[in-house]
Formats: structure tokens, sequence, C-alpha cells
């Protein structure tokens, strides 16, 4: 399979990535993920999907709260980032790694009872978010959620600016279109859509009923 500048990139800093995160962000993103995983409503034997799941932060939480019987399965497009994850993971029965495209998951219509994100949908591209929430739809079954955490729009107009620079300096400019209609954007795919802050005030998530 040919590789993409962002997955050679992806790949590279998979080494480095946790070390990253650990000096140059407090607690307050692990604090999130943790309001996160325990906002996802979990049943025995049900399956969770985790998307651009990275080096599992999330995954890890996700897993705690399964009951017997049940999976989540982490999906990356970065063998790198899998690799990291599968050290943290491999020692337990009910977490499945998928290397896949999230515009193109690999799994039958209706196979989840959740799906989460964190921290990731605004770096996808183009038409790549348009695919992967269709995908999401597919994949999701009738009536349950699609969790979205995304750090929020901060308030203060100067604070914002440097926001939308870093982002731009990102080559994120879909992000920044999200960030402008984001709620019309999900309610075009989801029956209810609703934006929790989380208790750190610098994460937002979107719960997205199908």
């Amino acid at each position: 399979m040919k590789r993409s500048i962002r997955q050679i990139y992806y790949n590279a800093f998979s080494r480095f990535y946790d070390r990253f995160v650990a000096l140059h962000s407090s607690d307050a993103q692990g604090a999130a993920r943790e309001f996160l995983s325990n906002m996802v409503p979990v049943s025995e034997g049900d399956r969770i999907l985790d998307m651009c799941t990275g080096t599992g932060s999330l995954l890890l939480r996700l897993r705690k709260r399964l009951e017997r019987g049940g999976l989540v399965v982490g999906v990356d497009f970065s063998r790198g980032m899998l690799h990291v994850n599968q050290k943290k993971t491999e020692t337990y029965e009910n977490i499945c790694l998928v290397e896949a495209d999230v515009a193109s998951l690999p799994f039958p219509a209706q196979s989840f009872d959740a799906i989460t994100c964190s921290h990731a949908f605004y770096e996808l591209k183009g038409e790549s978010q348009e695919r992967s929430l269709q995908e999401i739809l597919r994949v999701l079954k009738p009536g349950k959620v699609f969790f979205m955490m995304e750090h929020d729009l901060p308030e203060k107009p100067l604070v914002r600016a440097m926001f939308y620079l870093r982002l731009a300096s990102m080559g994120a400019k879909s992000a920044i279109n999200i960030l402008r209609h984001e709620k019309m954007m999900l309610w075009r795919y989801f029956r209810s859509v609703e934006k929790v802050i989380t208790p750190t005030g610098r994460s937002k998530i979107m719960i997205c009923r199908k």
C-alpha cells in the first residue's frame, strides 16, 4: 500500500509522540479523555470503535469500561502509531487494533454500539471528513452515538486568532471551516447533536446521535 506524506510523518512522529505530549501539556488532556470515556454508555457485549486511535490513550480508558464479552477496536492509518499502541494493549483480550483509513472503514454496517474520536477529526483533510462521517453512520447501530472531542474555540479574540493561525500553519483550512460551521455540518448527518464542555474548559465533546 502506497504511503502518503501524512502517514510517513505520523509513522516517524510515533516514536516521540507520547513524550512530546507529556512535555508540552498538563494533565488537562488526560482528564478530558477520562471525562469522555465515562460519557460513553456501555452494556455487556458492546463493541466500541475509537477512530484515529493513535498511541491508545483513549482506547485504554474505554477498555476499562467494557463489560465481559465486549470489544474496543482502535483504527488508525499510521502503522507507527499502532505499533506503539500495540505495546501498551497487547495483553488485553478485549482490544483489537486495525490499520485503515477512517474514510473507508473495513467493517460491516451497524457493527458498533458507540464510536469515539479524540482530538483528531479536525486533522482530516477535505473530502476525508465527509466520507468519514458517512462511514460513521454506516457502521454505527441505529440510535447509537458518535462522540467527537476537539479543542473548543477560545473566547478571547487574541487567543482565538492565535488558535486559527496554528490551524492555518498546519494546512488545516478544512478544520477552520468546520469550526465555523461545525454544528450545522453534523446536523446534516445525525438526528441530534449536543455540545458539552469538558471540566477543563479547553475541550468540547459533540454528542451525535444516529
